[in-house]
């Protein structure tokens, strides 16, 4: 039986100030060819999975905490327990509007990689409104700010 455990998996923080720990797929002891599924810790204040597309269809559920989700062009404050899906290519974003940090959990399908995370660390994520679509309106700005050393 292969086990991942969270209190094992170290995870990756990457510069939007967020903590994703994989769970099935990327560095998790759990491979599998259809789907991929993580967990996610949002700083509080603004931490974020920040504006982006792929082509795999996503869910993100809330596990605890308050979040900000926009998804195209609409935008709704995500609570625990409550499932937001995300077609394929819909570009999509995700902040903790909260004073604690929300944790989520992520499933994708297929699986593999997704190349905003790549995007992220290297500092090139399209920006809203010029590379990408404009984020709704009123919705907290992208975090695009290049990774530190």
């Amino acid at each position: 039986m292969i086990i991942a455990d969270l209190g094992v998996i170290e995870g990756r923080r990457y510069p939007a100030r967020r903590r994703t720990q994989n769970l099935v797929g990327g560095v998790s002891p759990i491979q599998a060819m259809n789907f991929a599924m993580g967990h996610v810790t949002l700083d509080p204040n603004g931490g974020q999975v920040p504006w982006h597309n792929q082509e795999q269809e996503e869910v993100y559920y809330i596990i605890e905490g308050t979040a900000e989700m926009c998804l195209g062009e609409e935008r709704q404050v995500l609570k625990t327990g409550q499932a937001a899906y995300i077609p394929p290519g819909v570009f999509h974003q995700i902040t903790n509007i909260g004073f604690t940090p929300m944790r989520m959990i992520y499933c994708y399908a297929p699986g593999g990689d997704v190349a905003h995370w790549r995007q992220e660390l290297s500092g090139t994520l399209p920006h809203a409104g010029q590379e990408a679509p404009p984020l709704p309106a009123g919705a907290r700005a992208q975090c695009t700010e290049p990774p530190t050393q």
